[in-house]
């Protein structure tokens, strides 16, 4: 009989959760990278005005973390254990799902591109901070927030290559952005990410590699807020 009625229970607990998550507001965040007014294909050639010269994009994959909607300016929804590693070769990486009790009520969209220094002092974790995803240097340096790779034939370097691994959490290198939207109510946030932005603002001439925390790292990271709006 005590059986009989702790299974009823279990079945009666499961069907309340089914029916709570069912009720759940989902908000999908789509990130589209993009070269200038096209798509961004990676490995495909494009012209960049500003090194006169065509761009190919290998690499385009970055940390989008803490994020939370406002409305005038207030907090009124913000994502728990917020980590997301997105990266242009993974189409399902494209995609942040964020699931809310109810809909809140907002006109901005805010996170942060990159890992903050909390977590980098608690050392590598797993899933999308898991060190095997190729986003983490050491324990010393910590997580590289964004990496932008390719190649243009006005770098002299190995096969034309750049590589831009920008990262850095301690004084003076800390390189974390917090990228501010402007958006509509909507259920779905079409995000842009522009690569020829970032480029047009490197001269790929003098400057085509950055591999650890420095000056330069933290000056390339300040444009990163500009490559990003809502479509």
């Amino acid at each position: 009989m005590n059986l009989r009625f702790t299974v009823i229970l279990l079945l009666i607990i499961c069907r309340v959760n089914i029916s709570a998550s069912q009720n759940d507001e989902v908000l999908t965040l789509q990130f589209n990278p993009i070269f200038g007014k096209e798509a961004l294909v990676l490995s495909k050639s494009y012209f960049s005005k500003n090194n006169n010269d065509s761009i190919q994009i290998d690499v385009l994959r970055f940390y989008i973390s803490d994020i939370e909607l406002l409305l005038n300016g207030e907090i009124v929804w913000k994502e728990l254990n917020s980590f997301h590693l997105v990266d242009a070769s993974v189409i399902s990486s494209l995609q942040i799902n964020l699931i809310s009790s109810s809909k809140p009520i907002f006109d901005k969209l805010k996170f942060n591109v990159g890992i903050d220094s909390i977590t980098n002092v608690a050392g590598a974790m797993g899933g999308d901070l898991d060190p095997t995803k190729g986003m983490y240097w050491t324990w010393q340096s910590g997580y590289i927030n964004f990496k932008l790779e390719g190649k243009s034939k006005v770098c002299n370097t190995r096969n034309n290559e750049f590589t831009f691994h920008l990262g850095g959490y301690k004084y003076p290198y800390n390189t974390l952005q917090s990228v501010f939207l402007n958006t509509n109510n909507s259920n779905e946030l079409n995000i842009v990410i522009n690569a020829e932005e970032m480029i047009s603002k490197i001269n790929l001439s003098k400057q085509n590699h950055i591999m650890s925390p420095s000056k330069e790292a933290v000056l390339l990271s300040n444009e990163l807020t500009r490559i990003f709006s809502v479509q």
